[in-house]
């Protein structure tokens, strides 16, 4: 489903490709979606929320045993609750990302259950669960920053998902999970630049549609 352009923000497609270059227009454009995604109104969030719900359960499929990523989000990031709860009703297995390395940047997925605390970035993490390696998850729904149509993300920059994805860029041998990047419309722009360690999103589902970008979900 075709989405708009959210606004028409240019991105950093024009920019040279030095690595100094990509990461100051990434920063600079970081900053620009941050704040337009803290200037949407509380009740336009909440409408946003129910319709990425809805929007998931016309385009993605889900069933009994499905081992599914979702994430807690941070205050300005889209709530998944309803996302959460669709899941939950189709029989899926609900896992949560859990930073256990800050230094390397590394996080691991635990069974969304149990007591949930906040780690030093104020997420909330499922504390004593059980684990899976990202290799098993059939689906990951992945926050965002930003996102354009080539299934280019553009995250907080700390690079937790690339990193437990990159196996991901060797789509010869693996083809899952999917990896879904979930936003407001407002999100998207017109080209991020890339990275050699940039790993690609299939889909971004917003609250006007399901945009496929690489190999559908």
């Amino acid at each position: 489903m075709a989405e708009g352009n959210g606004g028409g923000v240019r991105g950093d497609s024009a920019i040279p490709r030095g690595d100094g270059d990509i990461a100051r227009a990434r920063a600079r454009l970081r900053k620009e979606l941050r704040a337009r995604r803290r200037a949407i109104p509380p009740e336009a969030r909440k409408s946003a929320e129910r319709r990425v719900a809805l929007q998931v359960r016309r385009h993605v499929r889900f069933h009994a045993g499905q081992r599914i990523a979702l994430y807690a989000p941070l205050p300005e990031e889209l709530d998944i609750a309803p996302l959460a709860r669709l899941a939950r009703r189709r029989g899926a297995l609900l896992y949560l990302p859990r930073i256990v390395d800050r230094r390397r940047r590394r996080m691991i997925f635990v069974a969304a259950r149990g007591p949930m605390r906040r780690n030093r970035l104020g997420i909330l993490e499922p504390g004593a669960a059980s684990s899976i390696p990202a290799r098993w998850l059939d689906l990951v729904f992945v926050p965002l920053v930003g996102f354009d149509a080539a299934g280019m993300r553009l995250g907080m920059g700390a690079g937790y998902y690339d990193r437990a994805f990159a196996f991901l860029r060797l789509r010869a041998a693996w083809r899952r999970p999917k990896l879904i990047g979930v936003a407001f419309a407002a999100q998207r722009v017109d080209a991020i630049a890339g990275a050699p360690h940039d790993v690609h999103l299939d889909g971004v589902v917003t609250e006007e549609g399901l945009l496929a970008c690489r190999s559908g979900c």
